[in-house]
């Protein structure tokens, strides 16, 4: 038998039986982030006159680094958290300026306020914080640590 009329041969039922797990491994989960364990021992400098550090020359900007980020929020102060979603454990925490400045995880749009605490519930999963970090600067050089 040929396989166009084997296919044909097993219905719609059977067809989406045989293709929705393959749809399944194409889901925004598999594609945007990667699942990590959460950083510990995180005490790293950045100096603020470098490359690597421009971002925070504006309020709003932020950049990553060590699997935390680091931001200048919207009033010049600077705060760091971690990259990874108490939700789920994927690195796609960011920092973006609405609402004052909120820290935000594009895989299932949890939200969190600048002191981690979680701003919306996601269906079928309880509210957790982020993982916050102190920061420090003195001069140029900002310290992030736990």
């Amino acid at each position: 038998m040929e396989r166009k009329k084997f296919l044909q041969s097993l219905g719609a039922g059977a067809a989406f039986a045989l293709t929705f797990p393959c749809l399944g491994a194409c889901s925004k989960d598999d594609v945007d982030g990667n699942k990590v364990e959460q950083p510990t021992g995180v005490d790293f400098t950045i100096d603020l006159d470098s490359e690597e550090a421009a971002p925070l020359s504006q309020n709003g900007g932020y950049i990553l680094k060590n699997l935390v980020v680091v931001a200048r929020n919207l009033d010049g102060a600077f705060v760091a958290a971690t990259q990874v979603c108490s939700h789920e454990n994927y690195d796609q925490v960011r920092f973006v300026p609405q609402e004052g400045g909120i820290f935000y995880c594009d895989v299932h749009g949890s939200r969190f306020d600048q002191d981690g605490s979680p701003l919306n519930t996601i269906p079928n999963s309880t509210a957790k914080p982020i993982k916050m970090y102190n920061t420090e600067l003195t001069g140029n050089i900002l310290r992030v640590f736990e």
